[in-house]
């Protein structure tokens, strides 16, 4: 039996799946009322609600916590961590309640893991966590010494994009170059060497996206503040929930957006196509970290299955190496594939805290 139990907590829901293999057996997404999470004081704190839930979710599927032979969990901004599997543990649960890298509720997947194998006894892991870390260290620096660059990007299905490809290909991922950009409320790109992602462009340093503003003048924005127009609450809603295409045009929806420019709106039109070349130059500005030499490139999550989208992109970038279109953010399937490659001895998790 290769019975998974698969946990991806986000801030309004909770999805569950049920993976037997690599092949899904039954999934739920579970919905939270805003007004219940606020009573909350932390995130931490909806620790118990949110099992609680689980626990119902698969009774009402006719099963326990014991039919399962491990748990797959999305690991949140924790700490800096290497790619592919951690097992949980308390000292990543001690992190997670004390400082963890940023505040969100993916944090509750380790917890959940982790409240899973102290009750129950289930081998319990985290795969590809938002936080991976495995830049150069030439690739950190900033002008700011105390301000090094961070990897929060959308690890999870980007690192399982170039893997899936390279087992289309019948390429060895440990061998092989490869760009790839996640396109969905928040845009990412990641650069894969040799099995290692050694440099990333993140969501606050790179393209404005459809709820994101992306990388922004900082003088420009003190000067906002200084003049009253914003205070720093609202440049916060602005990096994350009201920038981007939101702040332009109204909407986060790109396919809405795409109705607007084939009814003719010039302005829709213009700021979509902004979009798509901030993409592109993100895509090449990781490029000479490596030379040029890159084997492949990759366009993958929700905005992806826009033809339109990808076709503005591909023009600009295809002179670097031959792209792929890889839709979809598949976070469930990747969480389980990961896991079922640790229980068939295809990969090694690893203990937190890291000893190298």
């Amino acid at each position: 039996m290769e019975k998974i139990l698969v946990i991806n907590p986000g801030s309004t829901s909770t999805k569950l799946a049920c993976y037997d293999g690599d092949k899904e057996v039954w999934h739920e997404s579970i919905a939270h009322d805003h007004t219940v999470l606020r009573g909350f004081a932390s995130v931490c704190d909806q620790l118990d609600f949110r099992y609680d839930l689980l626990l119902k979710a698969l009774a009402d599927h006719g099963m326990t916590l014991s039919d399962f032979d491990a748990v797959a969990a999305r690991g949140g901004p924790i700490a800096e961590l290497h790619s592919g599997a951690y097992e949980v543990n308390d000292a990543m649960e001690a992190v997670i309640r004390t400082h963890p890298l940023d505040q969100h509720a993916s944090l509750l997947g380790a917890l959940l893991a982790n409240r899973i194998e102290h009750e129950a006894g289930i081998p319990s892991y985290i795969y590809d966590a938002v936080s991976v870390n495995e830049m150069l260290p030439v690739c950190r620096i900033t002008g700011v010494p105390v301000l090094p660059r961070v990897a929060l990007i959308h690890n999870l299905n980007m690192r399982a994009a170039a893997l899936r490809l390279c087992r289309e290909k019948g390429w060895d991922y440990k061998e092989k170059t490869i760009l790839v950009a996640h396109m969905g409320g928040g845009i990412t790109v990641s650069l894969h060497q040799n099995g290692v992602v050694v440099d990333t462009v993140s969501d606050e340093d790179g393209p404005f996206s459809p709820e994101r503003a992306g990388l922004l003048p900082v003088s420009f924005v003190l000067n906002m503040i200084d003049r009253g127009e914003i205070d720093a609450d609202g440049v916060r809603r602005l990096i994350k929930g009201s920038g981007g295409l939101v702040a332009w045009l109204g909407t986060n929806d790109s396919r809405k957006v795409e109705e607007m420019i084939a009814a003719g709106d010039a302005r829709a039109k213009l700021i979509y196509e902004a979009m798509a070349v901030n993409v592109a130059k993100s895509i090449g500005r990781l490029a000479p970290v490596v030379r040029g030499k890159v084997d492949a490139i990759i366009l993958t999550g929700g905005i992806a299955y826009s033809d339109y989208f990808t076709g503005m992109i591909i023009p600009m970038v295809d002179w670097i190496a031959p792209v792929t279109v890889l839709p979809g953010e598949n976070e469930m399937q990747s969480l389980a594939e990961g896991v079922l490659r640790v229980l068939r001895g295809e990969e090694t998790a690893r203990h937190y805290p890291d000893s190298e």
